[in-house]
């Protein structure tokens, strides 16, 4: 068998921090002038949001969102009636597929939420799908450490160290893994051959390594890493003398051979759905009959801390 070969870096980036709308800032990478559409990426946002904002109601078409708590709790609530809160540590994947309006709000403790939300992609034969929620407890989260001891990684979706994470949680093939590596450790992460991959960067500096030929490229925190799609694994480690270890998540996936146009919270392959679907929000026809009328009890807090 060939030798397995580390991803070379295509290029890497600082998300800066921006306002979005009133009591809410964002680090968004994917899904910017710098990284559009890295299929099947469609958006990554590090969000920190004040209690008194949020996401009131609002619709989606056409993708999954994955959700990760880093800090505080967050409700969700929508037209169907579903109805939730995940806390730190926790996860929520959302199908809209053909529509679904719903509020993401705060939990009313007077602190700031902060996570990472994932915008996916979804394969042309499924954006009509029913749309659908899927949670994931901190504590089913399957975890795996070196042998050194030297670094833990949480196997949110797909398999790292020979640990396997739950199965059935988002449609498009997706790995999410967050890495913790301590002075002194290193790790090696097998990726599927041919999907695109990105590491993004929370805490600490972590050195990546950049294919065969070229050093190994040391990363702050706040960084979003492109890997080039040729290779089989990525290669992460922090000097012996760093004064803090490096969190950060790797992440996967299978790229969708299809057109990516988006208008807002509607992703389509065309021009002609996109007209589609705001022309069925506005009509509250074909996936959005339950939005005529609807308002979620948690929208209404914003603006307001109890």
């Amino acid at each position: 068998m060939p030798t397995p070969t580390p991803r070379a870096i295509k290029f890497a980036f600082l998300a800066r921090e921006q306002s979005e709308g009133v009591g809410a800032k964002v680090r968004r990478s994917v899904g910017t002038a710098k990284l559009r559409n890295f299929t099947p990426f469609l958006m990554l946002d590090h969000f920190n949001v004040d209690p008194s904002a949020g996401f009131p109601d609002h619709p989606h078409r056409g993708q999954e969102t994955i959700t990760y708590m880093l800090q505080g709790a967050s409700d969700h609530e929508d037209f169907a009636g579903n109805k939730g809160t995940i806390y730190a540590g926790d996860l929520q994947f959302m199908t809209a597929g053909r529509g679904i309006m719903h509020a993401e709000m705060p939990v009313q403790d007077g602190k700031n939420i902060v996570g990472l939300q994932l915008w996916v992609d979804l394969p042309e034969d499924l954006k009509d799908c029913e749309p659908r929620y899927r949670d994931l407890r901190a504590a089913e989260i399957p975890t795996a450490t070196t042998d050194d001891g030297k670094v833990t990684v949480k196997v949110i979706s797909g398999r790292s160290l020979g640990v396997d994470s739950l199965k059935d949680l988002a449609y498009t093939p997706v790995w999410i893994l967050e890495f913790v590596i301590q002075p002194g450790g290193s790790v090696t992460q097998e990726l599927p051959q041919g999907w695109n991959a990105f590491a993004y960067t929370l805490e600490g500096v972590v050195s990546f390594t950049n294919g065969t030929d070229k050093p190994a490229q040391a990363v702050p925190p706040y960084h979003n890493v492109v890997f080039e799609q040729e290779g089989d694994l990525v290669c992460a480690s922090v000097e012996e003398d760093a004064k803090e270890p490096a969190r950060f998540f790797v992440i996967a996936g299978q790229p969708l051979d299809q057109e990516v146009v988006q208008y807002g919270p509607f992703v389509t392959t065309s021009r002609e759905k996109v007209y589609q679907a705001l022309v069925d929000f506005q009509t509250a026809s074909n996936g959005f009959e339950r939005a005529k009328n609807w308002e979620s009890t948690i929208g209404k807090r914003i603006g307001r801390v109890n």
